[in-house]
């Protein structure tokens, strides 16, 4: 830290009392590492407390195995991290316990039926509950999958697909997922048809989830009058490309989209979660959809919107986004609502230069820096727990619980429009309707609001159907005695 020297000048005690007034202004930035934000129903941009903190940045000498190169990919399942330590052309096990990173193994070459083959810039690695690796072998353009003991139990090379494939497409897998029943889902390079699924066997099943094709309304009107040769030269509209993927505790795919139209970067629906079929059933009901940054510029040198890189999954549906553009995290609840964002581009601790994958264990989210070459681990503070909770007591339907929750983060941040919403949504649950509608309706949460006022409604015609019944009766009622009597009178003044 800078020391500061003073003189002595007239007004001592005046200098002095402003030297430590910058001193202590100055510690606590150094001291303040992230910078921690949420956006509003206008999209304007709200600070907030740090949902997480800094805990550790590790190079791969610091864990004893040597600096990482380039490394593209990491797996985290149990307790266990792999890195897929690409230009080494090798994968690294560790454990992580007690703060505590413990080398297991390191696999740079596997046993094929007696003959040895050495790994070749994996980018990716995918573990079973049957301690099954499947490696995406990039440089030696297959998967392998291997046991405990590096045996080969079966490899996948460039499928026969004459109809889709050029005879002379390079199978370049870059990430993949196994599911419960062993289908393999492969994201590889040069393929917009979506991601290839095998079977278990290795049988090349077809394609699942392709992404819509993008295009400007103009462009594809300029077409239409176009000549044949004018159209050939003209950009071709095809499907964008998937840049990773990811499973979730139900076994559906989360999806991160690596090109789309910039232009349309609102809709493009970067992050997206398939079903069986390929369709995409991720829920969009926050302010905003699931984009990352909704204001986007060009300060600091970077611009555009955020591209994620790479998407990790909660067991309570929350997922975190992780953007290669301005080396955010985005964090999202299971209804689509923004939760924090956090991070940066730089080199202090906290932020990244190129950051390519993020998983999750425990309370911590570790992140991993292809240029650096380190691994990030971040850990939940207690004003990110509570949040957690509160989104953890109301999926097992907790209300009461997950209003409290809510509540004790609105005293550590009043600003916090998703806690009012929270709050609604629970007592939207514990069918207090009216006073859901009055927390909807102080954050401008229309969907929610809308369908609160529905039950509302309806709760309050049942509660006065007799009254409103009754009523209906005495009108009927004098509606009849009125017409008798005017009818009365008619044949009266008649006579």
């Amino acid at each position: 830290m800078k020391k500061i020297t003073l003189r002595l000048v007239p007004f001592f005690g005046l200098m002095l009392m402003m030297s430590l007034l910058i001193h202590s202004k100055t510690a606590s930035a150094e001291e303040d590492l992230f910078y921690t934000y949420t956006y509003d129903y206008w999209g304007i941009e709200r600070e907030s407390p740090d949902a997480y903190a800094m805990n550790s940045v590790m190079l791969g000498s610091q864990l004893g195995v040597g600096d990482f190169n380039a490394p593209e990919g990491m797996f985290i399942k149990d307790n266990q991290i792999y890195i897929c330590d690409t230009l080494n052309n090798r994968i690294v096990q560790f454990s992580y316990e007690n703060d505590k990173y413990t080398f297991v193994r390191e696999v740079k070459e596997v046993n094929n039926h007696g003959k040895t083959e050495a790994l070749s810039k994996p980018y990716d690695v995918f573990v079973t509950d049957e301690g099954l690796w499947y490696i995406a072998d990039y440089g030696n353009m297959r998967i392998v999958t291997i046991d405990s003991a590096n045996e080969v139990k079966g490899a996948i090379y460039k499928p026969e697909d004459e109809e889709t494939l050029e005879a002379d497409y390079q199978f370049l897998p870059k990430k993949l997922v196994v599911d419960a029943a062993g289908r393999i889902f492969v994201q590889a390079e040069n393929i917009n048809k979506g991601f290839m699924e095998f079977e278990s066997d290795g049988e090349f099943v077809g394609y699942i989830g392709a992404a819509e094709v993008q295009f400007d309304i103009i462009d594809y009107f300029y077409k239409l009058i176009s000549t044949q040769e004018q159209r050939e030269q003209m950009e071709a509209f095809v499907p964008t490309e998937y840049n990773n993927i990811a499973l979730d505790a139900d076994g559906f795919i989360y999806a991160t989209l690596g090109t789309f139209d910039e232009g349309n970067y609102k809709s493009a629906q970067p992050i997206r979660r398939l079903n069986a079929k390929g369709t995409d059933i991720l829920i969009r009901n926050g302010y905003y959809d699931p984009i990352g940054d909704v204001q986007v510029g060009s300060g600091g040198g970077y611009k555009g919107p955020s591209i994620f890189s790479d998407v990790t999954v909660l067991e309570n549906d929350c997922y975190y986004c992780l953007d290669m553009t301005r080396g955010r995290i985005f964090g999202y609840d299971f209804q689509g609502n923004m939760l924090y964002a956090f991070g940066g581009i730089g080199y202090r601790e906290g932020s990244f230069r190129y950051p390519v994958a993020i998983g999750n264990l425990g309370d911590s989210l570790f992140v991993l820096d292809k240029e650096l070459g380190t691994i990030t681990q971040m850990t939940l503070t207690e004003y990110g727990k509570l949040i957690n909770d509160a989104l953890n007591t109301y999926k097992v339907a907790k209300y009461d619980e997950s209003a409290d929750y809510w509540r004790k983060v609105l005293r550590l941040n009043g600003n916090y429009d998703l806690a009012y919403i929270g709050i609604g949504r629970s007592l939207l649950r514990q069918d207090k309707f009216e006073e859901a509608m009055e927390y909807f309706k102080l954050k401008l949460d229309y969907k929610s609001y809308s369908k609160a006022y529905k039950l509302y409604r309806k709760d309050w015609i049942e509660e006065h159907i007799a009254i409103i019944f009754t009523i209906f009766i005495i009108w009927l009622v004098y509606l009849f005695v009125r017409g008798r009597i005017r009818k009365f009178r008619r044949e009266v003044q008649g006579e």
